[in-house]
């Protein structure tokens, strides 16, 4: 009985080896090899009809090894990895490894476990703008959005939950005091998207509606080919008002959001709740913002004012959190001189370094509801409400109390 040697086989093996079973020769095998000039052996070898001694067991996946380190070592360090790169090492074609990749039939379920723990080994992620152009849909939904706070972070993640759960992805972009909603638009239109949703910015007619399905959340669009998703302003408002009415507050101002279509509903909300309890001569509107400066800056405007109201209702959780911590900077107590409410009832209202009393939103219902629009619409369903109005809800912390009385 002859035995061999479990080493690595010696150059010629090696060659004989890789050919048959990953149809390539790394270069560095090949220099190796110099006596191999017809392509199976060399001419003196063959013409002897000398037999080269067979593969010892094991040493066939030790040259497959060795031939995956020389191909992964050709490739340039920092290049994107590519389907051919694991289609190579997987051993199948590119046809069959983008098969499996699309998870389209065909393939025999140990094809598929190879290819795809090759793909795993790589590190390789799909090209979706690749993907999107060659086929009849992209199963891609463009989301755009601007600075509307923590509460945008928490409607994208609903966003990713809800597209998943329909096979979609979503392609976001920004939009920037610098990056208007032109050029955000234009950046998505690279990836041939289905269907938009918009976060922001709020603008009265879409810049894509009627090309695509388009639906926008939080304000309301006239337009009938546009699906709205929003929460009443309206109630919301009402519940905060008539929350501190009914702790005994008569002066109650509003921090706004700006001059926005979602900061000039919920402004007009907060007038009209103060005039239902007949307070419309206490109305006090202080210009502001979405964010945290915004709201920073907003409260020094009501800190320098001559009477400062005994509670304040703001545009959402991020202006409220920074008007409490101005206000405690100040030595102002919250609740007990000034109570204030905030919108979203974001993680940032439920943190107890604010613990904020918070008009209350349904992110991820809400983002569920866009997406099935999207979705219905891509698929030619008629949707019979273009506009789905949520009611929220007063959640009820430690940031609101009775108003402060001076004792004589």
């Amino acid at each position: 009985m002859r035995h061999y040697s479990t080493s690595l086989p010696n150059p010629r093996q090696a060659c004989l080896c890789l050919r048959p079973v990953f149809g390539f020769e790394p270069p560095e095998v090949r220099e190796r090899c110099p006596g191999d000039v017809d392509g199976v052996g060399s001419a003196s070898s063959m013409s002897t009809g000398s037999r080269r001694p067979p593969v010892a067991a094991g040493d066939g996946k030790r040259i497959r090894d060795d031939a995956l380190m020389l191909h992964d070592r050709d490739r340039a360090p920092g290049r994107r990895v590519t389907l051919e790169d694991v289609a190579r090492r997987a051993g199948v074609s590119r046809a069959m490894a983008s098969l499996v990749i699309r998870e389209e039939p065909g393939p025999t379920s140990m094809t598929r476990s190879r290819v795809l723990a090759a793909a795993r080994a790589l590190g390789y992620r799909p090209d979706r703008r690749a993907r999107s152009l060659a086929s009849p849909t992209s199963r891609l939904i463009g989301v755009t959005f601007g600075g509307g706070g923590r509460f945008h972070f928490d409607l994208l993640e609903g966003l990713y939950a809800a597209a998943a759960d329909h096979g979609y992805d979503l392609i976001l972009s920004a939009v920037t005091p610098e990056r208007g909603e032109q050029q955000a638009l234009e950046s998505l239109a690279d990836f041939r998207f289905d269907g938009l949703v918009m976060l922001g910015p709020p603008v009265a007619e879409p810049g894509m509606a009627g090309s695509i399905p388009v639906a926008v959340m939080g304000w309301s669009v006239k337009d009938d080919s546009v699906d709205v998703v929003r929460t009443s302003d309206e109630h919301g408002m009402s519940l905060a008002v008539d929350h501190l009415v009914q702790l005994g507050h008569r002066r109650i101002a509003h921090l706004d959001g700006g001059s926005g279509l979602v900061a000039v509903a919920r402004r007009e909300a907060y007038v009209e709740a103060m005039g239902e309890h007949g307070l419309g001569d206490d109305v006090l509107i202080v210009s502001g913002g979405e964010d945290s400066l915004a709201g920073l800056r907003a409260a020094g405007k009501l800190l320098a004012s001559a009477h400062l109201p005994t509670a304040v209702v703001a545009f959402n959780d991020d202006t409220a959190a920074a008007a409490v911590s101005l206000f405690a900077q100040e030595g102002i107590d919250v609740p007990g001189r000034i109570s204030v409410i905030g919108w979203d009832d974001s993680h940032l209202a439920q943190n107890p370094d604010f613990d904020l009393t918070s008009v209350a939103q349904r992110p991820h219902e809400m983002a569920r509801a866009a997406i099935e629009r999207i979705v219905a619409r891509c698929d030619g369903v008629e949707i019979e409400e273009r506009e789905v109005v949520l009611e929220p809800t007063l959640v009820i912390r430690s940031s609101t109390a009775q108003p402060f009385v001076a004792i004589p």
